[in-house]
C-alpha cells in the first residue's frame, strides 16, 4: 500500500482529516483538483466574507457623523478593490494549508481522483495522464457546487452562480438574487449595501426559511429598510436574457410581474459532487442522491468512507471538518464521539448577523415540548446602543418541565461568535436557572443571552 489514507477533495472536510490523520501516525495523501482548501476557503466562506467586511466598512464610513466622526470628500465603493482584496484573502488562506501540509507530512495529488477498486484511487492530472494509488483506507470529500433549477439555467453571464458572483468584471446596477438562505442572503445583503439595487426572490412565507420565523421578520425588516426588494411566496417562472437586461418574470402573492436586472444570481442550494468518483462502478450505496454513512461515515463498501456535502446532514463546513475528524479518529482505532446533529450552530453573516442552534419555536411545539421562552432585545443592550447595533434580539426556548436548552436564535451585531455559547450549553445539558445565574461581562452583547434566559423565567432586569 503506498499510504494509509486517501483523502479526496481538500475542503474543510478533506483536509482537516488529512491533519488529523497525520497527527495519529499515518500515512496520508490528499488528492485535489484545483486549490487546496476546497470551496469554503476559495469560493464561499472565506472570500464572502471578505467582501462582507467590505460591505460593513462602507456601512461604516457612509454613517460615520452618526459616530460624531466627520468624514470630507466622496464616499463610495471601489468594487474591483473588494474583490482583488477578496481573492487576496482566499489565496492566502489556501497557502496556509499548503503550509499545514507541509508541517504535517500530507501528501498533496494534483489531479482528479476516481475510486479504481475497494483500496485504489485513479488520479487523472491536467495532461490527462492517469496514475493509481492504494491505501488501506479512502475518504470521499468531494463536496458540492451550486444547485441549478430547470427554468433558472446558469450561463456565467447574465444567470450567475456564487462562484462569479464573487469576481465579476464590474459592479452590476441591479440584481435578482433567487434564494434566502444564507449565501442568498449574504449577496443579497452584500450588493445592497454597495448600491446595488437588490430583489431577493424566496419561494417559502419567510426570508432564512430555516431560521425562527420571528429572526426571518427581522431580517427582512433590516433588509426592506435598507431598500432592498424581498419577495416572499414568490417564485421565478422565467428569465429572458436575450436583451440588455434580464427580464425576470416573478409570480409574486399579488400576481405577476417582470422586473429587469442586469445580473440574476442563483442561489437555491447545492448539489453534491457524486458524479465521476466511482461510486457506482463501487456499487456504493447512495440515498436521496448522497452516499450513505453510518455515524463513523463507512460506506457500505470496507475502507472507503464518505464525508461533507456528499453525505446527509447540513452541508456546512465546520459540520465536514467534525465528520472528517470523526471517521478518521475511528480509522486510527480511537473511540470518538457521533457527531450530535441536534447542536450544530448555523450562522448566517448578514448585517444584522444570524446565529441559532437547535429546535425553533415551531419545532419544539411540533416536537411535543411544553416550552418557556426567553426574549431580550438589542434595544434594550446598553453595548449594542454604544455600538449603533440596536436591531435584533436573542431568544431563548427551554423545556419547562426539566428546563434544558432546547434551541438559541439571535439576530444582532457580533451573534456569530455568540452562538459557541449556546452550543457548549446545549451539550453540556445546562438549564435556563444555570444559564441565567451565569454572570456575563457587561457591557457586552453576550448580556443578551443572560437577560433572554432571566426572560423565559419571569427574572429579567433591563426589560
Amino acid at each position: 500500500m503506498n499510504y494509509d489514507v486517501i483523502i479526496i477533495g481538500s475542503g474543510p472536510g478533506g483536509y482537516v482529516a488529512a491533519i488529523r490523520a497525520a497527527q495519529l501516525g499515518l500515512k496520508v495523501a490528499v488528492i485535489e483538483k484545483e486549490n487546496l482548501g476546497g470551496i469554503c476557503l476559495n469560493w464561499g466562506c472565506i472570500p464572502t466574507k471578505s467582501l462582507l467586511k467590505s460591505a460593513q466598512a462602507l456601512e461604516y464610513a457612509l454613517h460615520a457623523a452618526d459616530y460624531g466622526v466627520s468624514i470630507s470628500g466622496e464616499i463610495k465603493p471601489d468594487f474591483a478593490a473588494m474583490v482583488k482584496r477578496s481573492r487576496n484573502v482566499a489565496d492566502g488562506m489556501s497557502k496556509g494549508i499548503q503550509f499545514l501540509f507541509k508541517k504535517n507530512k500530507v501528501e498533496t495529488i494534483f489531479g482528479t481522483g476516481k475510486l479504481a477498486g475497494k483500496n485504489t484511487v485513479e488520479v487523472t492530472d491536467t495532461d490527462g495522464k492517469k496514475t493509481k494509488y492504494e491505501a488501506k483506507h479512502i475518504i470521499l470529500a468531494t463536496g458540492a457546487r451550486s444547485r441549478e433549477l430547470p427554468n433558472l439555467p446558469i450561463d456565467g453571464k447574465k444567470i450567475i452562480g456564487y462562484r462569479k458572483a464573487m469576481v465579476l468584471d464590474k459592479q452590476p446596477e441591479s440584481m435578482v438574487v433567487v434564494g434566502s438562505g444564507a449565501i442568498g442572503s449574504e449577496f443579497a445583503y452584500f450588493y445592497q449595501t454597495i448600491g446595488t439595487n437588490v430583489t431577493l426572490v424566496e419561494f417559502m412565507p419567510t426570508a432564512v426559511p430555516n431560521e425562527d420565523e420571528e429572526v426571518a421578520k427581522q431580517l427582512e425588516r433590516s433588509f426592506k429598510k435598507m431598500k432592498m426588494n424581498v419577495l416572499t411566496s414568490s417564485s421565478v417562472e422565467k428569465v429572458d436574457t436575450s436583451g440588455d437586461k434580464c427580464k425576470v418574470t416573478i409570480k409574486t402573492k399579488k400576481g405577476e410581474e417582470i422586473i429587469e436586472a442586469d445580473i440574476v444570481l442563483s442561489a437555491v442550494g447545492i448539489t453534491p459532487n457524486t458524479e465521476g468518483i466511482g461510486l457506482e462502478e463501487m456499487k456504493i450505496v447512495t440515498e436521496n442522491g448522497r452516499v450513505k454513512v453510518d455515524g463513523f461515515y463507512r460506506t457500505n463498501i470496507e475502507g472507503i468512507y464518505a464525508i461533507g456535502d456528499i453525505v446527509a446532514g447540513p452541508a456546512l463546513a465546520h459540520v465536514a471538518s467534525a465528520e472528517g475528524i470523526v471517521c478518521i479518529e475511528k480509522i486510527a482505532g480511537l473511540n470518538p464521539e457521533p457527531i450530535n446533529y441536534g447542536n450544530i450552530p448555523g450562522c448566517t453573516y448578514t448585517n444584522p448577523e444570524i446565529s441559532s442552534v437547535g429546535l425553533t419555536e415551531a419545532k419544539a411545539k411540533e416536537a411535543g415540548y411544553e416550552i418557556k421562552v426567553g426574549k431580550f432585545p438589542y434595544s434594550a443592550s446598553g453595548k449594542a446602543s454604544a455600538a449603533g447595533q440596536k436591531d435584533g434580539f436573542v431568544k431563548l426556548i427551554f423545556d419547562a418541565k426539566y428546563g434544558e436548552l432546547l434551541g438559541a436564535h439571535m439576530i444582532g451585531g457580533n451573534v456569530t461568535e455568540m452562538i459557541a455559547e449556546m452550543v457548549v450549553a446545549k451539550k453540556l445539558e445546562i438549564t435556563g436557572h444555570e444559564l441565567l445565574k451565569t454572570i456575563h461581562p457587561h457591557p457586552t452583547m453576550s448580556e443578551a443571552i443572560m437577560e433572554a434566559a432571566a426572560a423565559a423565567y419571569d427574572e429579567v432586569i433591563h426589560l
